[in-house]
């Protein structure tokens, strides 16, 4: 029984994308959703050079319990984004795709401004709050969107966009806050020196985040809606136009609207599938498998080394006055490897790169967690009375490569991937409000993740968290054997019995 997908209907699987020019519209619509994982990525990253700034300036550490507040602001967005990919799932359904993505760009636009002005942490807390609404409502619509505009040959390679903008945001918001810190010319905190206009650093690196809001709300208005919120709304003219735009001569646009209205019609009539309620905890168990393929992209525990590289950095024996150069570093092998991702994605297919990944991962993981037991505790230099964990030389260099070559088996795989998968892998009817409650489920795992790094290092030392991961790592190299779909070549019409398709030998035919 072979492996290799079907292909499309009306065309053929081995068509390369520039061997069809129609693809490059595809490419160009897809690009535009996925600025919507730029504003996550810049926002994520923007903060953390702004913490020291607003923590110092609103007195955050002379509060009762300020270490929990401090941390509370950097990652209350993330439930803002759990409510925003909650409810974008759900008024995508009823909007359409690209009025959300307009919301989503004016809420962090609105945000933006409204955290440079804030007069206290309290309202701070509410303005980042607001920023991750809008967030997560762009994270649930950029995929939703691309999966449903891409033809099937690419829809892999497209639906990796919103990771790439992802990182490529990271690395912008890195790169503007330490042109900011450099503006000021204080090498002592300079995220709290006054910068222009009487407004200190910190609030200027929050407003430089409305460039990238402008763009996306003025590419939401550009772009045409999905064509399959179209037929539902039952503008089948207009739709065909817009499948006919990205599929080419090659695939036949009416066979594609014909197969949609067949999928909504099945939709329709079986009002069970047509809900995320099912038998399994009140969801249909597709949902949770989205929710847990959610889950366990972020209890690997990338973020720990995004938010919190400076103690991986200075254990190793670097100065922590350097760490933008090492974030830096981590940032560009980050965007570097999702390349990888996009050029294998649609040729090797979704599981296999999942479970490289995830062995991968758990390997780095352990060796962290190893090297981590033979560190120990000296001095700082520059904070009397504190000290710091470092590691013997040869521990020391073997943490930091295994700490960058988790961050390339990650981008290489779960990080895209996940993105690709929720995109694509639930029933037409469900996608968007499935896609929503799994997306949510993401960011509230994002935030466990980042709330419990700095107690549980506190209480176990790096080797306990690491070892955690390391272990969250192996159980979903098992999650993806067992419960992952292969969704490489299929039509999005066609993952109604998305448990066939896991194994590929009984997949829907598409001849």
């Amino acid at each position: 029984m072979s492996d290799t997908p079907a292909p499309p209907r009306g065309g053929t699987a081995a068509a390369a994308p520039h061997q069809n020019p129609h693809h490059r519209r595809a490419v160009a619509l897809a690009v535009a959703a996925a600025v919507g994982g730029f504003l996550f990525g810049f926002d994520s990253s923007v903060i953390n050079g702004a913490v020291e700034g607003f923590t110092e300036d609103f007195k955050i550490l002379d509060m009762n319990a300020g270490s929990f507040i401090k941390a509370f602001v950097v990652a209350v967005a993330l439930l803002g984004c759990a409510l925003g990919a909650w409810l974008g799932g759900r008024l995508a359904d009823r909007w359409g795709r690209t009025r959300v993505m307009f919301l989503g760009a004016v809420l962090f636009f609105v945000s933006s401004i409204l955290s440079a002005i804030a007069f206290g942490v309290w309202d701070l807390v509410l303005w980042r709050f607001m920023a991750g609404i809008g967030i997560g409502i762009a994270s649930v619509i950029a995929p939703a969107y691309i999966a449903e505009i891409a033809p099937a040959a690419v829809r892999g390679r497209l639906g990796s966009l919103q990771q790439l903008a992802i990182v490529l945001g990271i690395f912008a918001a890195l790169l503007s806050d330490q042109l900011l810190a450099v503006a000021t010319g204080v090498e002592d905190n300079p995220a709290s020196a006054e910068l222009w206009l009487g407004l200190e650093a910190w609030r200027w690196m929050f407003l430089v985040a409305v460039i990238p809001a402008t763009v996306y709300g003025y590419l939401a208005l550009r772009i045409p809606e999905s064509p399959r919120y179209l037929i539902n709304r039952g503008r089948r003219e207009e739709a065909k136009t817009i499948l006919a735009s990205v599929l080419g001569p090659d695939e036949d646009a009416e066979e594609r609207v014909t197969e949609i209205e067949r999928a909504i019609k099945t939709d329709a009539d079986a009002t069970k599938k047509s809900s995320l309620r099912g038998p399994v905890l009140g969801l249909q168990g597709i949902v949770w498998v989205g929710i847990l393929l959610s889950v366990f992209q972020q209890f690997v525990g990338i973020n720990v080394i995004f938010y919190y590289s400076n103690t991986l950095w200075q254990a190793v024996g670097f100065d922590a006055s350097d760490s933008f150069t090492y974030s830096t570093i981590t940032s560009v092998t980050n965007v570097v490897v999702t390349f990888i991702a996009i050029a294998l994605i649609d040729k090797v297919g979704r599981r296999p790169l999942l479970l490289i990944g995830s062995l991968g991962m758990t390997v780095c993981l352990g060796i962290m967690a190893v090297a981590f037991t033979q560190s120990f505790d000296v001095p700082d230099p520059d904070n009397a009375g504190e000290m710091l964990t470092q590691l013997p030389d040869t521990w020391g260099v073997t943490a930091l490569i295994a700490a960058n070559l988790f961050v390339v088996f990650f981008g290489a795989t779960w990080g895209p991937l996940v993105w690709v998968l929720l995109g694509e892998m639930f029933p037409p009817r469900i996608r968007a409000a499935a896609l929503g409650v799994a997306a949510a489920a993401q960011w509230i795992a994002n935030f466990a993740i980042t709330m419990t790094f700095p107690p549980m290092l506190d209480a176990f030392g790096a080797t306990g968290p690491y070892l955690m991961y390391a272990i969250f790592a192996a159980l979903s190299f098992f999650f993806v054997l067992w419960k992952i779909p292969e969704t490489k070549g299929v039509q999005l019409e066609d993952m109604e019995d998305v448990k066939v398709v896991r194994n590929r030998r009984d997949a829907p035919s598409t001849a």
